[in-house]
Formats: C-alpha cells, structure tokens, sequence
C-alpha cells in the first residue's frame, strides 16, 4: 500500500444493495488495517470549502493582539482562539509548530443534553466566519454520522447505533495554521506523532502534504487524498468502543524541507465526539475467545477530560 484507501460515499448512499454493501466492506476493512481512508461525494461543497479556507485565512493573517483576544484560559481550548506551540502530543514536550481555532457544538432546541457545552466565540472583525464555520460543521457532522453508519452496519449492529450519541455531541471543528517556518524548530514539528481523541475524524485540507500515517510495519506513509477529498480515521473513542477491531491509527505532520519552510500550511479537522454520558464499554459484538476485553469501562466524557490534560489543554 502506497497510500490510503479511498472510497466513494455516494455508493452508501445509493440505493443499489450491492453498491452499499461495497462501501461498508470496503471501510471496514481499511479500518481495521490501517484506520484511514479518502472520501469522495461527501456533503461539503466546493464552494463552502472554498469559504471557509478563505475565512480562516483572514483571521490568522490578523496581528496576534487581535487574535489574542479571543482567546480564554478559562475555557481550556474548548472555544475561540489556541495560539502558537499551546498544544503538544501526548508524551511530548515541544508545542506543535501550529496556531489553531474551535468552533464546538451549537445543539438543537429538543437535544436534552445532559451537559452545557460553551458558546462559540463570535469574531468581529470577519461577520461571515462563524456562520461559514458551523455550516461547514453541519455538513462535516452529516457526512460523519453516515461514515458511522457504515460502520455499524460492519460491526454488526443496528445501523443507526451512532445516530443519537452523534448527532448534538461534544464535536469540534478546528481550522488549524502551521506558520512558515523561521528557525530551526529543535525537535518541534507542525503536529508530533498522535492518535486522534474521539470517534472519527473528517479532514480538510491533508492535499497540502505532510500528513503521515504510521503503517502496521513501522513505516510512515504519506496521505494523499485526491482534490475535494475528506480524509477520515477512526480516533482513540472508537478503536476502545470496538475493542481494537478498528483502529486507532497514529500520524503525524512532518515538516517540509527547509526550501519550502517558507509556505504556511492549512488545515480543518472536524474532531466527532459523541455526547459526554456514551459509554465507550467493549461492545459484546467485538470481543471473544481471541479478543477478550481489553479495557474498562468508562464514559466519553471522562476519557475527554483524561486526554485533555495528558496533551497539555487542560491543568489537572
């Protein structure tokens, strides 16, 4: 393999049996091999990806004390503005070489969510970034809840076992800007090596290069997905949920070589977190004499808390 799978998210959607089936055989299998795939025919248009990457980089083209200012300790990197080298890999003790923004869940009026989720942080100074921001993470959310459709539907249980835990969850979507590189960075990098928190995660934006995927082998291979393309992975949550039958897959952003230090590089995760009281419990459906149990049990939001502190975002 010489780069990850892609797969085509109109032959779930179709209503050729066949079709669908495919598309459910075809990401089971990447995840439970390597734990990322390309997506073509997902629901962001090209206009709307266009607008955003045209938004995003207008803030962070803004003098930091106007960035600064959105920005809150308090709030522990939920909302708003994380500046430079604020964040690191778990286990890791250099920053990432990255500045970054969230915008997290604004849930419906009938959710009935057991927790408060903050308030997107509003920036003046651009009057069309945060309503591009949540309508690129509606259309990332949707395209997310399908992809676990899919996914339920190869791990054997009801194919809309995901939907309520998905739909209001604790999701972010992080615009993230890896400056150009000025000095020698001493052991930093744009993102250390990493497994993801969450259920799975919807990327814009990998097309810039660097995006690298640690291979059962130990050998790193480059993502490249094709142009409009969604990479998504299955995160830390999900891997746990079904006992390592998907997996989990570490990665990396490298640093380009030194003559192209100069570019800056862009990109948009949409992190899909499930409501903080989903139990994350081994499913019964992935565990047997040969894959026994291999975790406690615990709740997504107590392992958010734990994986917030080990990778810097939040004080114990």
């Amino acid at each position: 393999m010489t780069n990850i799978p892609s797969v085509d998210l109109a032959d779930f959607l179709s209503e050729d049996p066949e079709r669908k089936q495919r598309f459910v055989d075809e990401i089971g299998t990447a995840y439970e091999d390597i734990g990322f795939v390309s997506v073509k025919n997902h629901f962001l248009s090209n206009d709307l990806m266009d607008s955003l990457y045209s938004e995003i980089k207008g803030f962070f083209a803004l003098p930091l004390e106007i960035k600064s200012k959105y920005e809150s300790k308090e709030l522990g990197g939920q909302r708003g503005y994380i500046s430079f080298g604020k964040e690191h890999a778990k286990g890791k003790k250099e920053g990432d070489l990255k500045e970054f923004w969230h915008f997290g869940q604004e849930p419906s009026e009938d959710a009935n969510l057991i927790e408060e989720y903050p308030e997107n942080v509003m920036v003046e100074e651009q009057p069309l970034f945060n309503e591009t921001g949540m309508e690129a993470y509606r259309m990332l959310e949707k395209t997310g809840i399908y992809m676990l459709r899919a996914l339920s539907l190869y791990i054997g249980l009801d194919e809309k076992y995901f939907d309520y835990w998905a739909s209001n969850g604790n999701s972010i979507l992080r615009p993230i800007h890896y400056p150009p590189i000025t000095t020698e960075p001493k052991g930093a990098v744009r993102a250390g090596a990493h497994g993801d928190i969450n259920l799975i995660t919807l990327l814009m934006g990998a097309s810039a290069g660097g995006l690298q995927v640690l291979r059962n082998d130990g050998v790193w291979l480059d993502a490249i997905p094709e142009e409009g393309e969604l990479v998504v992975n299955v995160g830390d949550m999900l891997e746990r949920h079904t006992n390592n039958k998907l997996r989990s897959t570490i990665h990396r952003v490298i640093n380009p070589p030194k003559e192209q230090w100069g570019t800056p590089r862009y990109s948009i995760p949409f992190f899909m977190h499930p409501r903080s009281e989903m139990k994350l419990n081994c499913l019964e459906e992935c565990i047997d004499e040969d894959h026994p149990k291999g975790y406690d049990d615990i709740t997504s939001g107590e392992f958010l808390q734990q994986r917030l502190v080990e990778i810097g975002l939040l004080k114990k």
